[in-house]
Formats: C-alpha cells, structure tokens, sequence
C-alpha cells in the first residue's frame, strides 16, 4: 500500500514496496497533526538498498499511497541513529521532518509593521524566509481567510525562526491553521485558513471498525479570571528606565477591578488568573470586551478523544479514508458525538490499525459539570440496560434449550415413523401432520430466538453472539434435515400405496 522512495538531488531510490519483500522498512510510522510539522520515522536492516545511501538534511524521504494515490509525507531525513540489537542485528533508525520544517532553517529580521491585512503581514514573513534559504525551501504565499475585527494588524518582528514567528504573531493571536501544499510543479504554498477540512460520512462504532477508545479529561488550562491588558503608557518621566511598563487596564469601566471572573470556572477549580496582551487596544472599553471575548473562547476544560479504528476503506466499505481536520460521528454507548481528527499515526506496514486522535472537544465550566452528572446518569442506565439483558440472555438460553430438546422429540418421533414405514406398519397422515406441525413450531421458535440475539448486539459480546447464533444455525439444519425426511416418508407412502393398488389390482 505505501511506496517508500528517498532523493539525493536528482536520484530516487525505493527503500519500501509493499510487493517486494526484500525492499522493507522496519516500524514505518508517519505522525499527523494540526498546525504541526508531521514526522515519519523507520529503521533499516543492512540488506536494504538505501541504508548507507541516507544523509542528514539532504535526503529527502517520500511515502506514496497506492490506494489513494496521494503521498501520505513528504520531508527530509533529520536524525539518524546507528545500533545493534540484543540478538546481534544491526540496524539504523531515521527520524524525518515534513516540508514544513523548511520555516525553522530562516531567522526573520527586526521590524516594525503596521496598517496591513493579516496576509499582507504573512507575505512579509515569508518574504524575509525567502530571502535567507535555497530556492527548494522558497514558499509562495497560498490562500488567507483569517483575518480580526479590524483587517488591520500591528505587530513587530524579532530574530526568532520563521515557524515560531508565525505562531507568535499570527496564530496563537488570531487562531487558524496553516498547511503546506505542493502544487504539480513542486512549487510549495503556505494556506492560512480559519478552519481546514469537512464532515465525513463514515462512521465509527463498536461492531464495525473501533477498536478501542481512551477519553482524557484537561480542566489544567482552564482560567476563572482573565486581567486584559491594553497597549503600553508613556511614562512622563523620561529619565525613567523600568523594564516593565504601565499597560491600558479595564479598571476604569470595571468598577475599578482590573479583571473579569467566570463564576462557574471558579466554582470548578477556584481563582486561576492570567494576564493577556493586546498591544494594539487603547480604548479602555474596547480591551473589557475583548477580554471578555477571550475568556468566553477559550475558557475551556479540554477533552480528547484517542480511538484506534479500523480503517474499512482500504478495504471498500467504507466511503472514505480516516484524514486530519476532517470530522466523523463517533457512535459508542459512553460517547455519541461528531468529532474532529487532529492527529493521525499511520503505521505503512499495518495501515489497517492506525491511530486516531479526535479532540480537542472544548466545554465551558457549566457545561463539563453537567455532562459528569449525566455521564453518572448514564452509568446507571447502563447498568440497569445491562442487569436487563442478563435475564433477557438467560430466557433466550432457556428457550434455546428447549428448542432443542423439542427438537431431540421431534427426531424421536420421525425415526420410529422411518421404522414403522419399513416394517411395513400402519403410518397416518396424522402422524406426518403431527410431525411437521412440530417442526413448523421449532422453526417460529428458532426465529423469535434469532431476532431477541440480535436485538442484543449493543451489549453482548461478538463471540457470544456468534456462539448463539451458531447454536441455531445447526437447529435450522436439522430441522431442514427433519423436512427432508418428511418429503421422502411422504414419498415412500405414495409408493407403497400405489404397490398395495397394483397388488390389489393383479390379485382380481
């Protein structure tokens, strides 16, 4: 399914097929993320072709998807790491960077900017990496949907790597997130964009494709009390040298209180403060609601959701492939959401079994308070479901038990009729019409009995499912057996009948 090809300038070379055995990488994994710089780490064994052919920043590594068709990473070989195992086998280990790490090899230059969109100010900071780096690392400015309340940024610039300056001045100010994409000509574009990705059809539930599901619950970064701080005072004292600066604070139209508190995060986790900077607000008004605004957004306790899923496209049933900012319902008894992929593990050597991180799903104070009474609600009615279904189980079992023993009679009853019909003694039609009543019973039986298992599937297990439902398929074929037998009592009735006649007939 993967393809694994290194590049030393112009010369490719394949380190992994999934057709030849021989061409492996050892623990291929690729890791996905939000707003990250994904990595592909693996090892090679001697035999390999490219295990003396990989260099540090100058081997680029490909991972081509044959199903479909897209390359799942594309970077270059950072840290390389030579050993020898325990059982004497030696092997290298290489851990790779994305494309994106190209923005850590650029320092920006000091500067200051103001009266500008947010992508005019992206395309500064690009054009400062440009400048610094080869012409394979030079990004294009791509599409920009986030912008702030004024489309107008003010902002300076320092010495920090270009990646860094970007979350600083842009990202962890403004939100969004950005992907690195390369067009057909290999030119590489950078998209600023508020929010990436769609909702997907495909579905992830128990008895389908989950495999396992971990819930972590972080109320740690959650702030009860926010002190906005507006832009810096002059001070009138112009021999003053203080490195900290007075700031605009919202005391002023804040009954003299220079914070906003939230109430119910207090409750949860009591008085946790933070300050947050807006350089470019002077309006003592306009700071109170954009603390407000903050702390409504990001006062959150975070949740996330780590789930291992089989991935049932590769295999067609299913629509579409597991993919980063993409969402999917999630359908357990403990969880029924519609959630968002924010990190992805690919393992090339087993992609039936990648691991998917789904979160973060953010809730306010009230509501986090809320979903744990209704999580220990739901608890209960979950023990009540599965305390009610224990009997329901132990009824099926008595039922299927007697169906069987029934089913023993019934068998009884159709060996005498066989044996009576060849000692020649008297078979009825009531006794045929008796037997297949029976077996007409068993077969109502057996069917109400497959439809209460199958009413179960939420709570009992696949196994023990399948061992009931096995159960019934060996009844339904000995009942099929028991219907032929009829048919051919019926038909060595008829025969006898008609031999009786013609006896009869010669005999006048």
């Amino acid at each position: 399914m993967y393809i694994v090809s290194i590049i030393n300038d112009n010369d490719s070379l394949v380190i992994h097929h999934p057709h030849f055995n021989e061409i492996k990488v050892q623990d291929g994994t690729i890791k996905k993320g939000i707003n990250t710089v994904d990595s592909f780490s693996f090892s090679l064994l001697p035999h390999n072709p490219g295990y003396n052919e990989i260099f540090l920043r100058k081997t680029h590594v490909n991972v081509f998807n044959t199903k479909s068709n897209k390359y799942e990473f594309k970077g270059r070989a950072l840290i390389p790491n030579d050993k020898m195992t325990s059982d004497g086998i030696f092997r290298k280990s290489f851990l790779c960077e994305s494309k994106l790490g190209y923005l850590y090899d650029s320092r920006q230059r000091h500067g200051e900017y103001h009266n500008m969109t947010v992508a005019e100010f992206l395309q500064v900071i690009l054009d400062n990496h440009n400048r610094q780096v080869e012409s394979y690392k030079q990004i294009k400015l791509g599409v920009v949907t986030v912008t702030n309340s004024t489309d107008n940024v003010y902002r300076y610039l320092g010495y920090e790597s270009t990646l860094d300056t970007i979350f600083d001045k842009l990202i962890d100010r403004l939100g969004g997130e950005i992907q690195l994409r390369e067009d057909e000509s290999g030119e590489l574009y950078l998209d600023y964009l508020t929010e990436i990705g769609s909702i997907k059809e495909t579905e992830i539930r128990i008895a389908k494709n989950l495999k396992s599901i971990e819930i972590e619950t972080d109320p740690s970064q959650i702030i009860s009390r926010i002190v906005p701080l507006g832009a810096t005072i002059e001070s009138e004292d112009e021999t003053a040298t203080d490195a900290s600066q007075a700031r605009i604070t919202i005391a002023s139209v804040n009954n003299g209180f220079d914070y906003i508190d939230d109430e119910e995060a207090i409750a949860l986790v009591g008085i946790q403060e933070e300050t947050v900077i807006w350089d470019d607000i002077n309006n003592p008004s306009i700071l109170k609601t954009r603390g407000q605004q903050y702390l409504q957004a990001n006062n959150r306790v975070k949740k996330q959701h780590i789930i291992s899923a089989l991935d049932l496209s590769l295999i067609g049933l299913d629509i579409d492939q597991f993919d980063i900012y993409n969402y999917y319902s999630v359908k357990t008894p403990i969880l029924q959401d519609t959630l968002r992929i924010v990190g992805k593990t690919v393992f090339i050597n087993d992609p039936e079994t990648n691991d998917l991180t789904f979160g973060d799903k953010l809730k306010k104070a009230s509501e986090y308070q809320n979903e744990a009474n209704k999580a220990q609600s739901r608890v209960a009615e979950l023990q009540n479901t599965v305390s009610q279904q224990t009997n329901r189980i132990g009824s099926i079992s008595a039922e299927l038990n007697n169906a069987i023993n029934e089913l023993a009679t019934t068998k009884q009853t159709l060996e005498l009729t066989q044996q009576q019909l060849q000692n020649f003694e008297t078979v009825t039609d009531g006794d045929i019409t008796a037997i297949t009543q029976s077996v007409s019973e068993l077969l109502g039986a057996i069917s109400e009995i497959e439809t209460a298992i199958n009413n179960l599937s939420q709570v009992v297990s696949a196994e023990e499912i399948n061992q009931m439902k096995d159960g019934i398929q060996t009844n339904t074929e000995s009942i099929s057996s028991i219907n032929q037998s009829i048919l051919l009592i019926n038909q060595s009735i008829g025969d006898l009948t008609n031999r009786v006649i013609a006896l009869e007939e010669g005999g006048q």
